[in-house]
C-alpha cells in the first residue's frame, strides 16, 4: 500500500526538540516561598478583619433585635392598655372597716365595695377620689384631688424680676411686709421663742398706682415659698357654688405646696360689704365671700400659708373680713411724698441717657401728688419725646412736656384733649 504524499512529507520533516527548563536555584525557590508566605499572611489578615467585622455586625444586629423586641413589647402593652375598658371615677363616702367602704360613683349610684389591703390607708379617707374597675368595682388606684385648670394655673412658676431695691418711697411698708410675710416663713423659731403666733395675713390698701402689686412681686421674688396669684374677680362665676369651689381649691393648692403665699388682688371684687340684695348675682358673690371667710379663719389650721390682699377701696370691704385673725395687719400704701418721688425718679432714670441739665429736684417739685405709676409714665413719655426728634439724650424740655401730658388728667381720671397718654 503506497504512502500518501502528505505522509511522505511528514516523515521527511524533522521532529522539533522540546526545550527543557533549567532547574531553579535555591535562592529563587526561597523567594517564591517568601512571596507565598507574604501573600498567605496578607490573605489571613484580610480574612481575620472580615471575621471581626462580621462579629461586630452580628453583635449590632443582636442589639438591634433586642431593642426592637422591647419596643414591640412596649407597643403591645400600649395597645392592650388602649383596649382595656375605662375606669369609673368615684368618691369615698365612708370607711366601714379594714376591707369595706362605701363610694359614690360619678354616674350617680352608691356602692358597697371591698378594697385591697395593699392600698395606702392614709390616702383612703372620705372625700378621696378613686378609680373603680367596671366589672368588679374594685378600687384600682387612689387619684389626686380634683382641681380646676384655672386654679392650677394660678401658681407662679417663674419668679418676678422685681426686688425691694426697685421700689422707692415705701421703706416703712417694705419693713412691715418683711416682718409679716417673710419672717414667719424663714425664721419661725423666733415666734416660738417669744411665744406668739405669727401673723397670717396682711391687707395692702391705697390709691391706684402706688406700688401694692409691686410689693407682692418683690415678696414672690425674695421668698422661696410657692407664690399663688389670683385676681378676686376670677372667683365670680356664672353657676351657683362655682366661685366657692374655686376658693376652696385655691387654699387646697396652697396647703399642698406649703410653705406658700396667696396674693389676692382687687379684693373688693368679692369682699364688698354684704347688703340686702335680691339679685342672684349679688347673692352668689356673697356665697363666695363667705367661703373666703371660712378659709381664712375656719376650723382647720392654715399652716404655713400667708395671705396678701390688695385693694384701693378699703371703705367698701365687709367688716367680717377686717377683723383680726383674717388680716392681722393693715398696711397703707400712700402716694409718694417728696423723698419718695425722688427715689422713684432715681430708680426709673438710672438706665436713661439724660442731659446734665436735668435736675431731679425740679421734677420732684413739679410732680406733687403724682403716684409712682404716673412717675414711671413721665419717664417713659420723656424718652418718647426724645425718640420722636431722633435724639439719643433726654433733655429737661422732654421731661416738662411729659409732665404736662401725664398731669393733664383731671381728678376724675378722664383724659383731657391731650390724647395719646402712654402709661409705662
Amino acid at each position: 500500500m503506497e504512502d500518501s504524499p502528505n505522509e511522505v512529507q511528514n516523515i521527511n520533516r524533522p521532529t522539533p526538540i522540546e526545550e527543557v527548563e533549567e532547574p531553579k536555584t535555591i535562592e529563587e525557590l526561597q523567594k517564591e516561598v517568601d512571596l507565598l508566605k507574604a501573600e498567605n499572611t496578607k490573605t489571613k489578615r484580610n480574612l481575620m478583619w472580615k471575621v471581626r467585622k462580621l462579629e461586630k455586625d452580628k453583635i449590632l444586629t443582636e442589639n438591634e433585635k433586642i431593642r426592637l423586641e422591647r419596643e414591640l413589647k412596649s407597643l403591645r402593652g400600649e395597645v392592650e392598655r388602649f383596649r382595656s375598658p375605662p375606669l369609673i371615677l368615684a368618691t369615698i363616702t365612708e370607711i366601714l372597716d379594714d376591707s369595706r367602704m362605701t363610694v359614690k360613683s360619678s354616674t350617680g349610684p352608691s356602692f358597697l365595695i371591698n378594697y385591697s389591703k395593699f392600698l395606702d390607708e392614709d390616702l383612703l379617707r372620705p372625700g378621696s377620689r378613686v378609680a373603680l374597675n367596671q366589672q368588679t368595682f374594685g378600687v384600682v388606684e387612689v387619684l389626686p384631688s380634683e382641681k380646676d385648670a384655672n386654679v392650677s394655673g394660678m401658681e407662679i412658676e417663674a419668679k418676678p424680676d422685681v426686688t425691694y431695691d426697685m421700689i422707692g418711697g415705701l421703706d416703712e411698708q417694705i419693713l412691715e411686709v418683711k416682718e409679716t410675710v417673710e419672717l414667719p416663713l424663714k425664721h419661725p423659731e423666733l415666734f416660738e421663742k417669744v411665744g406668739i403666733d405669727p401673723p397670717k395675713g396682711i391687707l395692702l390698701y391705697g390709691p391706684p398706682g402706688t406700688g401694692k402689686t409691686l410689693l407682692a412681686k418683690a415678696v414672690a421674688n425674695e421668698t422661696n415659698a410657692t407664690f399663688i396669684k389670683v385676681v378676686a374677680s376670677e372667683f365670680v362665676k356664672k353657676y351657683i357654688g362655682e366661685g366657692a369651689r374655686m376658693v376652696r381649691e385655691v387654699f387646697e393648692l396652697a396647703k399642698e405646696k406649703a410653705p406658700s403665699i396667696i396674693f389676692i388682688d382687687e379684693l373688693d371684687a368679692v369682699a364688698a360689704q354684704r347688703l340686702k340684695s335680691s339679685t342672684s348675682g349679688d347673692r352668689e358673690v356673697q356665697r363666695t365671700l363667705m367661703q373666703l371667710l371660712a378659709e381664712l379663719d375656719g376650723f382647720e389650721s392654715r399652716g404655713d400659708i400667708g395671705i396678701i390682699g390688695a385693694t384701693n377701696r378699703p371703705d367698701i370691704l365687709d367688716p367680717a373680713l377686717l377683723r383680726p385673725g383674717r388680716f392681722d395687719r393693715f398696711i397703707e400704701v400712700p402716694a409718694p411724698n417728696e423723698d419718695g418721688r425722688r427715689e422713684i425718679f432715681k430708680i426709673h432714670t438710672k438706665r436713661m441717657n439724660i442731659s446734665p441739665e436735668v435736675s431731679l429736684d425740679t421734677l420732684v417739685e413739679l410732680t406733687d401728688g403724682v403716684s409712682g405709676a404716673d412717675l414711671k409714665a413721665i419717664c417713659t413719655e420723656a424718652g418718647m419725646f426724645a425718640i420722636r426728634e431722633e435724639r439719643d439724650q433726654i433733655s429737661l424740655n422732654d421731661f416738662m412736656d411729659a409732665i404736662d401730658k401725664i398731669m393733664g388728667k383731671n381728678k376724675t381720671g378722664q383724659l383731657d384733649d391731650n390724647g395719646g397718654v402712654m402709661f409705662g
